[in-house]
């Protein structure tokens, strides 16, 4: 495999010679800690927790394939051309590396059914994934190579989301998911500890996004992460073409942490390469914003728990942090995005619960989201915002249920199901990977989910990733 040459190595090394004094700057302490990772050199429990990502991660793109935007994009790439490198997953195309990273972001974004990881406040694995296995087909990586690319632009992602000392406003999962693309598309691309540095500093230059389309529900949310994909893969080809780029990126005068949000250096680089932070993540039970999460879980078992039905439910009180209410509690408005509006509202949410006993992918069907009845329903509910439920890893929520009958019912959850505190079980895992990828443009049947399945299980002998998605 290709990579950044002898020569840009011989010239990092001299220049480190020449300035022994010099401390190293964030992205070389990363760029270090990529170059010199291997799939031998990770222990076996974080690639399992890697794959478990990759598995739930294709399924929600399989079945976000038909989701609005989706179709939009796929037209805009195929006019735009280009020789076919990477597959379109659940969609039977192939395009270049940068395009099938932002359709397969896009694809795996749109239905908010993603795992994320909470104390990063970001969606890793939706940027890391569609970058580091475009350019694993692109350049014909192993499957032991495109693991190991997978694992460290995660975990950078992952750190810097962590490091950030501020809550601003910036959607971290684009902001800092380019970097955790470039890293993985950089390392896969066989590039050395220089490249990876380029890699990070042209990233520099495309970090975006804010939480602005998630408050105004808009349908460049489930985009956001896509940007970062391709972006984050573009820096990475640049890079191995050897376009040299700012070393001091994320930490300088005018690098990430100074311009865009404050954070902590350490974080990053404590324990990098010992200790592994993606492994934490919380896969979705409920295609919804994981603001959500919570207030659903508690609205669900009150119901199991009391057989509350839509009609004797007089008012209902969420209690919500005031960064959740910032992305979830404004009033219920279906509108023009009425399936944006339904995953990012947490009235709706326990409007659904109540009413039909569930939040699944009907829930945030259109047809669903403007249903008079939830509508209604959702009017009563009222959210409180406490700055008591602030956290920096969890998301907790307090349900509060007066029924016309005067009773009162309650319910905290602190431990989102599916998180580490809560994990799925392996049956619940299945069931949502089956039901993913039974649904979206070219649903899967249940034999070729496992095909599939299985792939995902054995990546460590795969030879070629270009061969990753023949005949499914």
């Amino acid at each position: 495999m290709e990579g950044n040459g002898p020569d840009r190595e011989d010239q990092a090394m001299s220049r480190n010679a020449s300035c022994p004094g010099e401390t190293m700057a964030l992205s070389e302490r990363i760029a270090d800690f990529a170059a010199g990772a291997s799939y031998d050199s990770i222990p076996g429990e974080v690639v399992d927790q890697a794959r478990e990502q990759i598995l739930d991660t294709l399924a929600v793109a399989w079945a976000g394939t038909g989701a609005d935007g989706v179709p939009q994009a796929l037209s805009l790439v195929e006019a735009e051309g280009g020789a076919p490198a990477a597959a379109f997953w659940g969609l039977g195309r192939q395009g270049t590396a940068v395009q099938a990273a932002f359709l397969n972001g896009l694809s795996s974004a749109a239905l908010d059914y993603d795992n994320v990881h909470v104390p990063a406040m970001s969606h890793s694995a939706i940027v890391v994934l569609p970058a580091a296995l475009a350019l694993a087909e692109q350049r014909r990586a192993s499957g032991r190579e495109f693991l190991a690319a997978f694992v460290v632009g995660n975990e950078v992602l992952c750190r810097l989301g962590m490091s950030s000392t501020a809550r601003s406003g910036w959607f971290y999962t684009s902001t800092h998911g380019v970097f955790g693309a470039a890293v993985a598309g950089a390392k896969v691309s066989g590039l050395g500890a220089q490249g990876v540095a380029d890699a990070l500093g042209i990233a520099l230059s495309h970090a975006a996004g804010t939480q602005q389309t998630n408050v105004e529900q808009k349908l460049t949310k489930r985009m956001q992460s896509a940007f970062a994909a391709r972006n984050g893969t573009f820096s990475a080809q640049l890079a191995a073409l050897g376009v040299s780029a700012p070393r001091e990126s994320l930490d300088g005068k005018f690098g990430f942490y100074a311009k865009y949000d404050g954070g902590d250096p350490s974080v990053v680089t404590d324990g990098l390469g010992s200790e592994y932070a993606f492994v934490n993540a919380t896969f979705k039970k409920f295609p919804s914003c994981a603001c959500n999460h919570a207030a659903i879980e508690a609205t669900l078992r009150l119901r199991r728990e009391h057989g509350i039905a839509a009609s004797d439910v007089e008012r209902v009180d969420v209690s919500i942090s005031p960064f959740m209410s910032r992305l979830v509690g404004a009033p219920y408005d279906p509108g023009a995005n009425p399936q944006v509006a339904a995953q990012f509202s947490v009235r709706y949410s326990i409007a659904s619960a109540i009413l039909r006993g569930h939040l699944d992918l009907s829930d945030i069907e259109p047809a669903a989201a403007r249903d008079p009845a939830a509508q209604a329903l959702a009017r009563a509910v009222h959210v409180t915002v406490r700055d008591d439920l602030d956290s920096p890893d969890k998301l907790p929520a307090e349900v509060a249920v007066r029924m016309r009958d005067g009773r009162v019912l309650a319910c905290r959850v602190d431990d989102l199901p599916g998180s580490p505190a809560a994990p799925f079980t392996a049956a619940e895992a299945n069931d949502k990977f089956l039901h993913c990828t039974s649904r979206g443009v070219a649903p899967l049947s249940p034999q070729r989910a496992a095909q599939l399945r299985e792939r995902i299980a054995n990546l460590e002998s795969v030879e070629d990733m270009s061969t990753f998605f023949r005949d499914l």
